[in-house]
This record gives C-alpha cells, sequence and structure tokens, in this order.
C-alpha cells in the first residue's frame, strides 16, 4: 500500500497546509534528509560523534506519532510516525557537537510529518534526528522554522 500524506495525516490526527499534494506518494529515503529546522542522518554516518546514554530509555513509537521538535514560535511540530512494533526512539543520546534531539531504531519504513513540509519516509535502520544550524559569518546559529 502506498502511504500519502493525507493517510499520515488522518493517521496522526495532524493536518497540513492546503498546498501540499495529499495524493502523492511519500518518497522512502535510507540517506541524509531535512526538514526546516530538523535533519535525519543514518546513525553510521556520524557514529563517531553520537552514541547513546549507558543504559537509554527507548519509547515505543505509536501509531499517531511522537514529537521531535516544534517550531520556535510552538506551531508545527516535526512528528515521527511508525506502525506500532516496528520502532522504537530515545532522546538518551550523547553529541559531540550537541545538536542531537534524539536517535531512532525502525525494523519498517518510518515517517516524518511536519504541517508546512508534507513527508518524507525513512527506509528501516538506525537514524540520529538533529537540530540543523546555518553559519552567518563568524557565528553559528540554529535554524528556525
Amino acid at each position: 500500500m502506498t502511504v500519502t500524506l493525507a493517510s499520515l495525516s488522518r493517521q496522526t490526527g495532524l493536518a497540513v497546509l492546503d498546498h501540499l499534494e495529499q495524493s502523492a506518494g511519500i518518497p522512502v529515503v535510507d540517506g541524509l534528509q531535512a526538514q526546516g529546522d530538523l535533519i535525519v542522518i543514518p546513525l553510521p554516518v556520524v557514529a563517531a560523534s553520537v552514541r547513546t546514554r549507558h543504559d537509554p530509555r527507548w519509547t515505543d513509537v505509536p501509531g499517531e506519532g511522537v514529537e521531535l521538535l516544534r517550531d520556535g514560535s510552538g506551531n508545527n511540530p516535526h512528528t515521527l510516525v511508525a506502525d506500532p512494533g516496528t520502532c522504537r526512539w530515545t532522546t538518551d543520546v550523547l553529541d559531540a557537537d550537541r545538536l542531537a534531539i534524539g536517535l531512532f531504531e525502525a525494523s519498517a519504513v518510518v515517517y516524518l510529518l511536519h504541517p508546512e513540509h508534507g513527508a518524507t519516509g525513512c527506509a528501516p535502520g538506525a537514524y540520529v534526528v538533529r537540530r540543523q544550524r546555518e553559519q552567518e559569518g563568524r557565528r553559528a546559529r540554529l535554524v528556525e522554522d
């Protein structure tokens, strides 16, 4: 079955903006993917600088999803969505760059849903979710979506 933005929106109860094509299939990627102020990175890419804390607390991602991050004004959540029993999530991470929000491990395709950006799929695997930052002259700052 093809997963669409409309089906994810119904599953989670999260509305997306009207300008997004609701009936298109959601692409699934096994590499880097950015969505506004966060980026999803396959764990092997950053394994030298990111790891879980000793004895991390894992949470199963429910069908309605788990909120990862909201924009600066408290709106527009980035939500990780998975079929029950296929993905777990932890915020117990150590990151040398101090950008990691958490880490998830998925045994099936999972989706990252956002009201303004739509959705992308992540192939099975382990991923780090980080805040994005941008360079402005000599200063770096977090991207605010």
